[in-house]
């Protein structure tokens, strides 16, 4: 587990913002009249906003923009006491100390991860972060690829950690060694078929594997 650069994604593995997330896809929906049951508006946590929409919404495209504004504004009125799942911030300030580079690639809009970026005051931590709506959306490894080249480290000195197939799907995709967490949206038998070297059911037992080898 000594690795030089580790690459978090943010909501359901950093950030414990998966049930407002489903509270505002499902508010955002109710005001179009489209039917939206939790285990949908969660299987699409990860991707960017637009491929959200489309893979929910497919049969209203010209409601899709509408939908999606709904919800970017129920969000930002309703978040206001997500944070850190509890242990993140040890974590993040353990793994510094290691002079690690740390990155966060995410499915949310440039300006939703600086909102909690700012909201967490961990700007600093990070060296690079990539969002959704400045590159491609997971599963396409191009956010990886640019944090990869930001930082200079090759993938197989970098980590992907993750709640989702797609943040592993993505990882896989450049042969980045990755780790699941099962605290978040995806069930173990879905992060499994990805091949993370291991899940972690908790923050303190990610800590624990990132750590073992500093």
């Amino acid at each position: 587990m000594d690795f030089d650069l580790i690459v978090f994604d943010w909501d359901g593995t950093l950030y414990n913002s998966v049930g407002q997330i489903v509270n505002s896809l499902q508010f955002a929906a109710q005001q179009y009249q489209q039917p939206l049951t939790d285990d949908a508006a969660k299987s699409v946590i990860g991707l960017g906003l637009p491929e959200v929409m489309q893979t929910l919404f497919p049969d209203v495209p010209h409601l899709q923009q509408d939908i999606l504004e709904a919800y970017s504004a129920h969000y930002v009125e309703n978040s206001g006491q997500d944070a850190w799942f509890d242990g993140v911030a040890e974590l993040l300030h353990d793994l510094k100390k290691q002079h690690k580079k740390l990155a966060v690639a995410t499915g949310k809009s440039r300006r939703g991860l600086d909102r909690v970026l700012h909201h967490t005051a961990s700007q600093d931590l990070f060296d690079v972060t990539r969002a959704a709506s400045e590159t491609r959306s997971k599963p396409d490894p191009l956010m990886l690829q640019q944090i990869l080249a930001a930082t200079g480290v090759t993938a197989d000195r970098a980590i992907m950690i993750g709640d989702t197939s797609y943040d592993l799907h993505m990882a896989q995709n450049i042969e980045m060694p990755r780790i699941g967490v099962s605290y978040g949206v995806h069930s173990i038998d879905v992060l499994t078929q990805f091949k993370p070297l291991a899940i972690a059911d908790n923050v303190q037992q990610l800590h624990q594997l990132l750590l073992s080898g500093s």
